[in-house]
């Protein structure tokens, strides 16, 4: 046997897979991303390929009947009150689309946020702004690992045509996590926009055809993993009046509240109270104490999300919930701290023309407004959907931001609301 049909043998094999997998990336063929019964599943699923793509989630954003909704666990917890099952129920003009997790904070939505391009432009937004968010160091290491997406980096980048300001807080904000420092070309760009500077055009070539490569494969496997949670959205809104009515879905509300919530002291959603909460509730009791949601990177974050929705003149609704009061005095978190917070992140909206904001952080003590420790519940989300409606419904107004890259220093991060003049 000749040398060339011996090397063949050898490395014909693998030549012909490489040849097949990039026939099988870069082919013309697609994968039907936007019927409406895909867009529909996946406006519930909630799942890391989704959130982590572009391929679906801005196939639902281009169209008009979907309404991003950024949060994060919150969302997952269906009930007859939740955004997704008034929507279905009362047949309005908008359907909700999930844009968050557990786990999922402003540095995730942010990068969501731009990977939207034109679609998020000129449209109506909702986002629900937790305070357990808001911790000392910020986003976790395993929660932003969760959600980084390498294609919505790698587009970002691509995108930049100049520097700004956010663009360098973003790449600094980066580089702070051991996954994208594992990418050296992308550690490298990152470095450079840091500075100020547009990455190396061979770092550029390299993150383009990347990015290519993830564009194929977010539009063959998008939907792997794509648990629907329509049924769920379904079952719930049998159990809604067949007319919208304020004071009998509050009573509603309440009767179910009470029901689900019936066997501990703390209005915890009893299935939560039994696996979460009643084989520690010792070591629980004043453990808390030492929390503090004032000082965070998680504010400078936030202003990421600002300069993407300022930049989309997009028309934002922001929700801020309670922590539910039976729970913080039992563990010692301070609804005093709780308040700070509050007016810090009212101030660095208020302050920058984001002045839609449904503020409940003082409904701490309304029963039934929240499911367990830190997530809405049934008047919660009955409350949160009587400023949603008129929201979502009335006109467009185009927004009038002034943004403030102060929000982007350690001194705002750490700084004491009581020090903040309204």
């Amino acid at each position: 046997m000749s040398v060339k049909k011996k090397l063949f043998g050898i490395f014909g094999p693998i030549l012909f897979s490489v040849i097949l997998l990039v026939l099988f990336f870069f082919a013309p063929f697609k994968i039907d991303l936007d019927s409406p019964k895909v867009l529909e599943d996946a406006s519930t699923s909630m799942a890391s390929n989704v959130l982590r793509g572009n391929a679906i989630k801005n196939k639902a954003m281009a169209s008009k009947k979907y309404v991003p909704f950024f949060g994060s666990s919150e969302l997952s917890r269906i009930s007859a009150f939740h955004p997704s099952a008034l929507a279905e129920k009362y047949d309005r003009n908008y359907r909700p689309f999930l844009l968050g997790a557990p786990g999922t904070q402003s540095l995730t939505q942010a990068m969501m946020m731009q990977s939207m391009g034109d679609n998020l432009s000129k449209k109506k937004v909702v986002f629900i702004l937790s305070p357990q968010w808001f911790v000392k160091n910020g986003v976790t290491e395993d929660y932003f690992n969760a959600y980084f997406s390498d294609l919505q980096t790698y587009q970002w980048i691509d995108r930049l045509e100049t520097v700004s300001r956010s663009d360098q807080y973003l790449a600094q904000r980066l580089l702070d996590f051991s996954k994208v420092k594992k990418d050296q070309r992308l550690t490298n760009a990152l470095k450079r926009i840091q500075e100020g500077q547009l990455p190396s055009s061979s770092d550029r070539g390299y993150l383009h055809l990347m990015l290519n490569m993830y564009s194929r494969e977010d539009e063959l496997f998008g939907k792997i993993g794509m648990i629907s949670k329509e049924k769920a959205v379904k079952k719930a809104v049998k159990r809604l009046p067949a007319v919208y009515n304020d004071q009998k879905l509050d009573q509603l509300a309440i009767e179910i509240g009470e029901r689900a919530t019936n066997n501990n002291p703390f209005e915890l959603a009893n299935k939560f109270y039994t696996k979460r909460v009643k084989n520690h509730i010792n070591e629980l009791e004043n453990s808390q104490v030492q929390w503090d949601y004032r000082s965070s990177p998680e504010f400078s974050d936030l202003q990421l999300v600002l300069n993407q929705l300022a930049q989309d003149q997009a028309e934002v609704l922001f929700i801020i919930p309670p922590v539910n009061k039976r729970w913080t005095d039992f563990t010692g978190l301070s609804q005093e701290m709780l308040q700070g917070f509050a007016k810090k992140v009212r101030y660095q909206l208020e302050s920058q023309g984001f002045t839609n904001i449904a503020d409940f952080s003082k409904e701490c003590d309304t029963r039934y407004f929240m499911a367990d420790t830190i997530h809405l519940g049934w008047r919660g989300w009955l409350a949160a959907d009587q400023k949603i409606q008129p929201f979502l419904e009335g006109k467009y107004q185009k927004p009038a931001y002034q943004l403030n890259s102060d929000f982007y220093s350690k001194d705002w991060q750490s700084k004491d609301p009581a020090q903040i003049m309204e």
